[in-house]
């Protein structure tokens, strides 16, 4: 079996009548990601997930990556990780060209495990095909009861664990959160994000209000480039520190475990380098004892991909699950997927186990001649009326 081609997919989803979500970084408009297709010679497809610019990830790939891929053995992913990051170096190592090396080498695991008609997650070593998975949306809403609400609704449809937005201002973030453990209920747990927002005596006193009420953990309280504050703040702090979403590749993550700046290591096969960089960020995890809980902020696809790793990891904690009416999570796929008793469940079918939904994807997709449009993304924003500085935090 040799490649025969490589095809970026951009799609984009617009939250109807202004129903996005308001976090830190402004109110959300609309939703964009990339899916990578490498097919083969023998019509076997395998589908990869890339989440940055969708315009850089399409130049990266189909402008440069594509041409070294075409002809090659697509079993040899080793081999292929380690070519197309010597291509990226000069102007990658970070950002878009990791990105975009790692939703190749996702497509390439799904096209191993298919030859080999096996289940990644078997592949990788895995006992059994599931991944404990936590809610990820309580958003911003000036009467905290809605967050009270959409936290039960979470546990009704069976989470366990939900993940909410803070950093908005001390006595908003005491009563969302207090609102957040009151919907999970008493045998649930929240996670909490911190949108980059503290400085590190607030983020210590609101640490010592996390830890008191067992919060999963306190998510980048800091911006990702500030290490010397996590390294000092993970000393006072009872709750574990998360990181990494904004991470990338082995040198990055590295840097974070050598510094012994967080507990939890946020990894995302469709951010830092794929399902071939996780395992060996995860394998410098284990040896200090860490825990990995891949960042999943775009499609099905990814969340599949990270669900793999987690469920083949010993050490291997948890999924995000998107619950902010995404279609790339929630329509993207033929079969959707399956939660059970706080699990995503994985299959024994082979590969990544999972078919795209083809009246979705035609939807969703983005013509190629059209490059972004304006809009609040998210991680993404693009046209400056969409760009907003949140007040300072009181």
């Amino acid at each position: 079996m040799r490649i025969e081609d490589v095809e970026v997919v951009n799609l984009r989803f617009e939250y109807p009548d202004g129903t996005g979500f308001t976090y830190a970084g402004g109110k959300v408009t609309a939703r964009v990601t990339s899916l990578v297709l490498v097919r083969t010679d023998s019509g076997e497809i395998g589908i990869g997930a890339a989440y940055s610019h969708p315009d850089l990830i399409r130049t990266i790939i189909e402008g440069n990556l594509r041409a070294h891929l075409i002809g090659a053995d697509p079993s040899d992913i080793h081999g292929i990780w380690e070519k197309l990051y010597g291509l990226t170096r000069w102007y990658g190592r970070k950002g878009a060209a990791m990105t975009a090396i790692g939703g190749i080498d996702i497509a390439l695991w799904d096209l191993k495990g298919k030859a080999a008609r096996t289940p990644v997650w078997r592949l990788l070593g895995g006992k059994r095909g599931r991944a404990l998975a936590y809610a990820s949306g309580l958003f911003w809403h000036d009467d905290v009861s809605i967050i009270e609400r959409e936290a039960t609704r979470h546990r009704q449809r069976g989470f366990h664990r939900v993940k909410m937005r803070l950093g908005r201002s001390w006595d908003y973030d005491t009563e969302a959160f207090k609102a957040a453990v009151r919907g999970i209920g008493k045998d649930g747990l929240v996670h909490v994000d911190g949108s980059h927002r503290y400085d590190e005596e607030t983020a210590v006193r609101f640490g010592a209000l996390l830890a008191e009420a067992g919060a999963a953990w306190f998510e980048e309280p800091f911006p990702p480039e500030d290490i010397h504050r996590y390294v000092s703040l993970r000393r006072r702090l009872k709750v574990p520190l998360a990181a990494g979403e904004n991470e990338f590749g082995v040198q990055g993550f590295r840097e974070l475990l050598r510094a012994g700046a967080i507990d939890i290591v946020q990894a995302d096969a469709c951010r830092t380098g794929g399902i071939s960089e996780v395992l060996r960020i995860g394998k410098l995890a284990a040896e200090l004892g860490l825990r990995v809980a891949p960042h999943t902020w775009s499609d099905a696809v990814a969340l599949t991909a990270n669900a793999h790793v987690v469920a083949a990891l010993a050490h291997g904690l948890t999924v995000e699950v998107d619950q902010t009416g995404n279609p790339f999570i929630e329509e993207l796929l033929k079969e959707p997927l399956h939660l059970q008793d706080g699990y995503l469940q994985l299959t024994d079918a082979p590969g990544l186990g999972i078919e795209l939904n083809p009246a979705a994807l035609e939807r969703l997709t983005v013509p190629r001649a059209v490059t972004m449009v304006d809009g609040n993304y998210s991680d993404l924003i693009f046209g400056a009326q969409h760009y907003a500085v949140p007040p300072p935090y009181r």
